[in-house]
């Protein structure tokens, strides 16, 4: 996928600010609220506590004792213990008591594997950790996380979890455009002037898009919606106007904006769309609950293939029960072979599909939903297949 130079605020800034988790479950009242932990996976955690899980779960390389160091994933401990990272409950199960938040495993906390009965528990060492940072006095700087281990590697999602974007409709045909820039420019940079015609509806903060173009589902060729290329952002300045002359006629004076933060540089035709509340809440990997069977759309951005931590569309939506957080099986179509065994005899054959990687959904719309590839053998292309991990 390639990536236009961007010219605004830089994707480690926003994966700090994406970093912003918490699933505390210890509290009733904290575990009522939003954060991302089904009750699939909180009682997947509890039977696993009560007797850990099997030595055949265990990864063949896993440690007796592991140092949690700034920058591990949830992901990243679970691949180190289980055969399957997905499976994330089962590791935070294996010592329910101790590690009471999936997401509250701090850097410098030792786990220790403890094998025993043909099954394995996982503990703190040292006794139950706390949420608290003892302090001593000089000048910190921390995150606002407060240094916990997230998910899965956040920095490679942050820019897009407000840039992807699947529009239901052509809505961006009717939405206001530029129509005019500073001095006659074809392209505007950051801090330029430009001016817009449109319904703005008291909006001030605006994102700019480019060209969008319809998602199509593979196999019944069905409009799922439309992805536009994302520009950047701008802001308003000055209301536009309407000047009517002596003689009756009218002339219109557009809405002035500040071009803010930029993918793309910005011109004459890019549609405005406001800016969403940003949702900067993290979901634990988790398999579906249900069987699903679906296609990858397209490659995010300009690439014929993609690879590990490169973005995909996927054909199923939250129409389809689709939720941010689970853990897709990524296959690979299996090409056709002629068997010319038998001397005389050409028997055309397809081999099996085979499964080469993972996908993790971080953003949902109706029937469409964006997918970071976390692992796959092979290029990705669109028409690639997933189901169920």
């Amino acid at each position: 996928m390639t990536r236009p130079v961007d010219s605004g605020a830089r994707p480690g800034l926003v994966a700090g600010a994406v970093a912003l988790l918490a699933a505390a479950l210890a509290a009733p009242a904290l575990a009522q609220s939003s954060y991302p932990v089904t009750p699939q996976m909180r009682s997947t955690a509890q039977q696993v506590a009560q007797a850990g899980v099997p030595l055949s779960a265990l990864s063949p390389t896993a440690p007796d004792r592991y140092t949690v160091k700034r920058g591990d994933t949830l992901w990243d401990i679970s691949k180190l213990f289980l055969t399957t990272a997905w499976r994330w409950p089962e590791l935070w199960g294996m010592n329910l008591d101790q590690i009471r938040n999936p997401h509250l495993i701090y850097p410098g906390q030792v786990l220790e594997l403890v094998r025993g009965d043909g099954r394995a528990t996982l503990r703190v060492a040292g006794g139950a950790p706390t949420d608290t940072v003892r302090l001593s006095p000089r000048v910190r700087s921390e995150s606002l996380d407060g240094g916990a281990i997230a998910s899965v590697p956040l920095h490679l999602i942050g820019p897009f979890l407000n840039e992807a974007v699947v529009f239901e409709t052509d809505e961006l045909d009717r939405a206001p455009r530029i129509v005019a820039t500073q001095e006659g420019r074809v392209l505007l940079s950051r801090g330029e002037t430009a001016y817009v015609r449109g319904e703005l509806a008291g909006v001030r903060s605006f994102r700019l898009f480019r060209e969008p173009r319809p998602l199509r589902d593979p196999a019944t060729k069905e409009v799922l919606g439309y992805e536009a290329r994302y520009v950047g952002t701008a802001n308003y300045e000055r209301a536009g106007e309407e000047l009517v002359s002596d003689d009756g006629k009218t002339t219109i004076v557009p809405a002035t904006f500040r071009i803010g933060d930029l993918r793309l540089e910005a011109s004459v035709g890019d549609r405005l769309h406001p800016v969403p509340q940003q949702d900067l809440t993290a979901y634990a990997p988790h398999a579906p609950a249900a069987p699903i069977d679906g296609s990858i759309i397209s490659l995010y951005g300009e690439a014929l293939s993609a690879g590990q931590n490169q973005i995909v569309a996927i054909n199923k939506g939250t129409r389809d029960g689709m939720e941010r957080g689970h853990v897709l099986a990524l296959w690979r179509a299996g090409r056709t072979e002629v068997d010319r065994t038998t001397p005389g005899v050409r028997t055309p054959m397809r081999l099996p599909d085979e499964r080469h990687g993972l996908l993790y959904v971080f953003r949902t719309f109706e029937r469409v939903s964006y997918a970071l590839i976390l692992s796959v053998n092979e290029p990705v292309r669109p028409g690639d297949r997933f189901t169920q991990p």
